[in-house]
C-alpha cells in the first residue's frame, strides 16, 4: 500500500472518531436536557419551551410534551381535591346544625309527659337523628381520608396511653349494658398516630359492645420484632366464616344483626387508618362465641 492510500485510511478513521464523538456530545447534551426536565418537573416548576428539532432530539421534544400533560394533569387533580374539600367542608357544616336541632328538641319531647304510642315514636326519632349524625360525620372523615385532606401523622408512642384512653371513652357505655370492659398493661411502643388510632379502636369496641349481651370485651397488647399487635377480643355473637372477609366492606352488615344499630362503616374506616399507618388488621371468630380483632401497628 502506497503513502496516499494510508493517509486516506486514516482521514477515513479520524472522520470516524470526530463522528462519533459529535454523536456522543449530542447524545449527552440531550441526556443533560432531560435530567434539567425531570429536576424542574419534581419542583413542580416545569413549563414547556419551543424546541428547535435542529438542536435537540425528537425525543427530548416528545418527553416535554409528556411532562407537559403530566403537569397538567397534576393540576387538575389538584383543583378536584380543592372542589371535594370545599364540598365536603359544606356538607359537614350545613348538616350540623340540623341535626344538633333534631337532637335537642327529640331530649325534649321526650321529657315531656306523652302517651306511650307517641313516647315511643319520639325515641325512635332520636335514635334515627343519632344514627344519621353518626352517619355523616363517619362519612366526612372517610372522605377526607380518602381524598388526602387529612394526613396520618404516626409516631413511636407508647400503646399503654392509647388503650387507656379508648377504656375510659367507653366506661359508662360498658356499665351500662352490663359487660365487663376490662384491659391487660403493656409496655409495648408502636409507630401510629394517636387521634385516628384511637378513631379506629373506638370503632371496634363500639361494635364489641353492640353485638355483644353479656360476658367480657378484653384489649391487650404485644410487642413483635417487626409490629406491635392489639388485640380487641369480646364474647359476643361472632362472624360466621363465609362473612369474616367482607366485614371490612364498605356499608357491609351483616342479615344476622340487621336489627341491630349501625350503618356498616366502623370497620371500614378503621382499616383505612390503620393502612394509612402502614398497618393491616384481622379477625379471628368463631359463630356464637366472640371474636378477636388484631391490629398490627409497624415499630
Amino acid at each position: 500500500m502506497n503513502r496516499t492510500g494510508i493517509v486516506i485510511i486514516l482521514l477515513c478513521f479520524l472522520v470516524a472518531a470526530a463522528v462519533v464523538l459529535w454523536e456522543r456530545r449530542k447524545v449527552r447534551k440531550t441526556l443533560e436536557e432531560i435530567e434539567r426536565m425531570l429536576d424542574a418537573a419534581m419542583t413542580g416548576s416545569f413549563s414547556e419551551t419551543n424546541f428547535d428539532e435542529s438542536q435537540l432530539s425528537a425525543l427530548e421534544t416528545k418527553f416535554a410534551h409528556y411532562l407537559s400533560a403530566a403537569e397538567a394533569s397534576s393540576q387538575n387533580i389538584a383543583q378536584e381535591k380543592d372542589k371535594i374539600k370545599t364540598l365536603i367542608a359544606d356538607i359537614s357544616h350545613q348538616t350540623k346544625t340540623p341535626i344538633a336541632n333534631l337532637l335537642l328538641y327529640s331530649e325534649l319531647l321526650m321529657e315531656e309527659t306523652l302517651p306511650a304510642s307517641a313516647k315511643a315514636n319520639v325515641e325512635a326519632l332520636y335514635k334515627q337523628s343519632e344514627k344519621l349524625r353518626f352517619l355523616i360525620d363517619s362519612l366526612v372523615k372517610l372522605s377526607r381520608l380518602e381524598n388526602g385532606i387529612i394526613s396520618l401523622s404516626p409516631q413511636q408512642a407508647a400503646l399503654q396511653p392509647l388503650l387507656e384512653s379508648v377504656i375510659e371513652q367507653y366506661a359508662a357505655k360498658v356499665s351500662e349494658k352490663g359487660l365487663s370492659l376490662q384491659m391487660q398493661d403493656t409496655d409495648a411502643f408502636a409507630v401510629f398516630d394517636f387521634k385516628w388510632t384511637a378513631e379506629a379502636l373506638a370503632n371496634i369496641v363500639d361494635n364489641a359492645i353492640k353485638y355483644t349481651e353479656h360476658g367480657t370485651i378484653t384489649i391487650s397488647a404485644v410487642s413483635y420484632e417487626m409490629f406491635a399487635r392489639i388485640d380487641i377480643s369480646d364474647t359476643g355473637t361472632g362472624i360466621s366464616e363465609s362473612e369474616q372477609a367482607k366485614i371490612f366492606a364498605r356499608f357491609y352488615r351483616s342479615k344476622a344483626v340487621q336489627e341491630q344499630e349501625g350503618v356498616g362503616i366502623g370497620l371500614y374506616l378503621a382499616r383505612q387508618i390503620i393502612s394509612g399507618e402502614g398497618g393491616y388488621i384481622k379477625v379471628a371468630s368463631v359463630l356464637g362465641k366472640g371474636s378477636t380483632f388484631s391490629i398490627f401497628l409497624p415499630k
